[in-house]
């Protein structure tokens, strides 16, 4: 019997506190043997990223290593010296971070940055070698043109196709252990299938093992041979993936295997001629000219109501959030609010039609200053649209704070550093309820979170539309946070409008093909289900 990969035993890690150190992981072991996948789930804070990263022998700023043991191929990697661990690092130890857009260098291409490792920092190839491979990655990733887009620099592809070159990144060194840190949180269902299938499927080629980190349950039955589960730093329980699916041991364990299923109750269709907050009519668009991106959208959002606009990436969901953002000059169509014209640029608009239509965005981490505290985030659009200051604008603050679920004293002086990833996105809620709109563009603003954290933003969503008739615009690849949240549903592909109704209409067949796709992506409590869907795909 070979020895494992990877050892860890009673590792303990603690993050700075205000008064010292506090535990973050509590005496948790893992073992990983070579061509393993194990699963490691938890809801925010659970020490999941935490654990991945000390498997490198790293600990984040603020963190430290305060006990145990990490054993990478017989090595103590906490005996070696830094260097020597750097050393390791990307060659032998790689690691694919949940946001791509923030671990890019925007100002170099994708294929220079794929071949910085191998060519530059460990020289083990060539660089015709190293691109040779990469455009062979990008292939096997399931990117459009391989062969040319790693010239493209990070802002100029998807989120999905940027989240997919930092795989085929990590792989360039032909790593014996690969950390996925969330991997497929920024896809649409329709990718995040040819991606598991192509992360799968090189994991195995190349022999590598493999820890991936997840908040979604069904994805982590694709993936893993084995699951462990962590809570508060401790483990709860670890079980072979097709056990656990059957029958979790722990009270704790079944609560995260229920999968979010719940529906909002069905409210009374908008009055018949009511004007609607916003109405796009006919909207085309186009970034580079001659090339439209979007073609004849149109699409009602009803005082009070949400209307979920889904589609893969690529379709238009963005895109159509910064034409009616006024970030996007539309080409032809109009764009109305309240049922007066929108100047097609921001710099166009008054200051308050800009009030009047908000955002909140999909990866908080980058959305907040980091170097800014909670009361100048939340003050800064107080100020800037309703003109407080003082204590009427400490008032404010305190208030949003509270409307959101966050205890003023508690929250208003830290940085966003400081915050688990579900309070950072509700800070951004309170951000965007500052300026006082009528309608909020919600761009996948749960896609990064676990499940219960994510289930809790969504209530608290309904919630502030309840108390406020807030009108939401909820672009998601999400198709059970769709049935959690919506009124109105847009199906988009291709920059077209495909089909949109009523939620239940939506989900009742029959469904446009393209919707019928979308559906039948939505991975499954079944670790079959990949590869069952890769086979109705193929005509199998």
């Amino acid at each position: 019997m070979t020895d494992p990969l990877l050892t860890i035993r009673d590792l303990r890690i603690e993050g700075r506190q205000d008064r010292g150190w506090t535990p973050i992981v509590k005496g948790v072991d893992l073992e990983l043997k070579r061509g393993e996948i194990l699963g490691l789930i938890g809801e925010s804070g659970a020490g999941k990223s935490t654990l991945g990263l000390a498997a490198m022998g790293y600990a984040r700023d603020g963190t430290r290593i305060s006990g145990g043991s990490i054993t990478f191929d017989g090595q103590e990697l906490m005996a070696l010296s830094e260097r020597r661990r750097r050393g390791l690092r990307g060659r032998r130890i790689a690691y694919v971070a949940q946001s791509a857009a923030a671990n890019f260098n925007p100002a170099h291409r994708l294929i220079r940055q794929f071949a910085e490792s191998p060519t530059e920092i460990h020289r083990i190839k060539g660089r015709d070698e190293t691109e040779a491979e990469g455009r062979a990655l990008y292939a096997r990733m399931r990117l459009p043109n391989p062969g040319e887009i790693g010239f493209r620099y990070p802002h100029q592809v998807s989120g999905g196709q940027l989240q997919r070159a930092m795989t085929a990144m990590a792989m360039s060194c032909r790593p014996d252990l690969i950390i996925f840190d969330e991997p497929t949180t920024a896809l649409d269902v329709t990718t995040q299938i040819e991606v598991l299938a192509a992360i799968r499927d090189a994991v195995r080629e190349f022999g590598t093992s493999a820890i991936y980190i997840t908040h979604d349950l069904a994805v982590v039955a694709q993936m893993a041979d084995r699951i462990k589960i962590l809570r508060h730093g401790e483990e709860v329980e670890e079980q072979p993936t097709r056990a656990m699916l059957a029958a979790p041991r722990e009270e704790y364990s079944k609560s995260l295997w229920a999968v979010r299923s719940h529906e909002a109750a069905p409210r009374p269709a908008p009055v018949a001629d009511e004007t609607p907050v916003l109405r796009l009519s006919k909207v085309s668009a186009e970034y580079v000219r001659g090339t439209r991106v979007l073609r004849d959208v149109s699409f009602d959002i009803p005082k009070g109501r949400t209307v979920a606009v889904v589609g893969e990436s690529g379709s238009g969901k963005s895109t159509t959030a910064r034409v009616l953002t006024g970030l996007l000059p539309l080409s032809t169509g109009r764009v109305e609010l309240d049922g007066a014209p929108l100047p097609d640029r921001l710099a166009g608009r008054s200051k308050d039609q800009l009030r009047q239509i908000q955002m909140i965005y999909q990866m908080a981490d980058t959305a907040l200053n980091p170097k800014q505290t909670i009361r100048e985030i939340i003050g800064r659009p107080l100020r800037f649209y309703l003109g407080l200051r003082g204590a009427a604008q400490e008032a404010r603050i305190r208030e949003l704070l509270t409307a959101i679920e966050l205890d003023p004293d508690s929250y208003i002086d830290r940085l966003p550093g400081a915050l688990s990833g579900g309070q950072k996105q509700r800070i951004g809620i309170a951000r965007a309820l500052a300026a006082e709109p009528r309608l909020i563009v919600c761009d996948e603003v749960t896609s990064a979170l676990d499940q219960l954290v994510a289930d809790g933003i969504l209530r608290l969503l309904r919630r502030l539309q309840e108390e406020r008739g807030l009108s939401y615009m909820f672009i998601t690849h999400d198709l059970a946070t769709v049935r959690a949240i919506a009124d109105h549903v847009v199906v988009m592909q291709g920059g077209e409008v495909v089909e949109q109704g009523p939620r239940d209409e939506m989900f009742a067949p029959p469904h446009h093909p393209y919707t019928e796709t979308l559906l039948a992506s939505v991975p499954q409590m079944d670790a079959d289900w990949l590869d069952h869907a890769l086979a109705r795909r193929e005509g199998r």
